[in-house]
């Protein structure tokens, strides 16, 4: 008897504040929380057939007649999440999947205009926010490292080599600026100031009048980062090359993108702008 009643409670205390628990596990993919809410809907199915088994009795230990309509209540609730994650899942399939085509027709459209680049030998792009497959995309499955102020941790002399790098392009000299960041974002892939090297070193590269390889630079790091504090900014210099590549096509739904993704940044408004010039329609 008592242990339908902790049973029972158990189930209820687990279904209430369900939500709130896939916020505080950040680890959790998405295939992860489905899992977890079909052995629980299982597992209140069983325990349905134990109280109703165990008669008056029983009843009465779970809290009386309204202890099946609780059931029901936490049923549907478990019903309405499981669609809900289904949903979720199933969009979040459709965003990373879009979004990695277009990096990958991106990427190939500069490839073209590079000097001695192959498009046939470019590496399969990666996808956005790593392996989605299962859409797994939005658990955070680790994160960097961070100290009790809350900012996250640098790997040694990481600050410095970027200091260095941004010091150089403050200075004007942007070919030891662009390589400078180039080497930071391969010695410091991932880390916390990656994006922003990429977004500078793209800077550099438009200053010495490499387009191609600036909008590249922008690329990656809008891709590094999507929704970080450089993507507005990114992307609208990602357009905007790609515009005086004569990319005009590409320019224009990559100018589009700014204010779709980023209505309120300030960007969004120079992306109007340069809409405009290019005649997008």
């Amino acid at each position: 008897m008592i242990r339908v009643l902790r049973s029972f409670l158990v189930a209820a205390a687990l279904a209430a504040p369900f939500s709130a628990a896939i916020a505080q596990d950040k680890a959790q993919t998405l295939a992860d929380i489905r899992a977890e809410l079909g052995t629980l809907a299982g597992e209140l199915q069983a325990l349905r057939s134990e109280l109703l088994a165990g008669g008056d009795a029983a009843m009465q230990a779970a809290g009386g007649a309204s202890a099946l309509d609780r059931m029901n209540a936490i049923e549907a609730a478990l019903s309405r999440l499981t669609s809900e994650t289904e949903a979720l899942q199933n969009r979040v399939n459709r965003v990373v999947a879009d979004g990695t085509n277009r990096v990958g027709d991106l990427e190939f459209r500069l490839c073209e205009l590079e000097e001695g680049c192959d498009p046939a030998n470019l590496p399969v792009t990666a996808t956005l926010g790593g392996d989605a497959g299962g859409a797994t995309a939005p658990a955070v499955t680790s994160l960097p490292e961070v100290n009790p102020s809350g900012m996250p941790e640098l790997a040694v002399s990481e600050q410095a080599d970027f200091d260095r790098a941004k010091a150089a392009l403050d200075s004007g000299d942007f070919r030891g600026a662009a390589d400078q960041f180039a080497a930071f974002t391969q010695s410091y892939t991932g880390g916390p100031l990656t994006g922003d090297a990429h977004f500078l070193r793209g800077e550099a590269l438009a200053q010495l009048g490499e387009t191609s390889n600036a909008a590249r630079a922008y690329l990656d790091a809008f891709s590094g980062a999507p929704n970080g504090p450089r993507a507005p900014a990114a992307l609208l210099k990602l357009g905007a090359s790609l515009g005086l590549l004569g990319q005009t096509q590409e320019a224009c739904v990559t100018l589009g993108e700014v204010g779709t993704r980023f209505p309120t940044a300030p960007e969004a408004v120079e992306a109007g702008t340069a809409l405009r010039t290019l005649g997008c329609q």
